[in-house]
């Protein structure tokens, strides 16, 4: 399994196997906490081998810099499909839309990608003070 995309964005939406992504981050800047994002979107590009067909386990962690939940992990089954022909790969989208993510503090933040239990991606998110002028997350 390789791991292509893991990214914090504004948007994310899978069409068809086309994953398309709006408003690719790493930093909000805020005048104060807590910081309300009101659509927080994580996704994920996979690559699997045709041998790593079948179930799986994905969860998804967003963590503060002390390792607290910023919300409950999420935790969902998934099926790879076979590659579609000889040495091929497939390819598994994830998209997680989460509405209404409040960050309690300023400094990084972790949004953490594990498959059956093994961690394969991982992308800070940092909360910073605001600069004046400058656009906010």
């Amino acid at each position: 399994m390789k791991t292509e995309l893991f990214v914090a964005c504004d948007f994310a939406a899978d069409y068809a196997g086309k994953l398309t992504l709006v408003g690719i981050f790493d930093t909000l800047g805020a005048p104060s906490t807590p910081v309300l994002h009101p659509q927080l979107c994580i996704a994920a590009k996979l690559r699997f081998e045709d041998t790593e067909a079948g179930a799986k386990r994905v969860c998804l962690n967003l963590t503060d810099a002390d390792g607290r939940s910023v919300l409950p992990a999420i935790d969902m089954p998934i099926v790879i499909p076979r590659a579609p022909s000889e040495n091929a790969t497939s390819v598994v989208n994830l998209v997680f839309n989460l509405g209404g993510v409040k960050f309690d503090r300023m400094g990084e933040h972790a949004a953490d990608l594990s498959l059956d239990g093994i961690p394969v991606a991982s992308t800070p998110i940092f909360i910073r003070p605001a600069t004046p002028g400058a656009a906010q997350g």
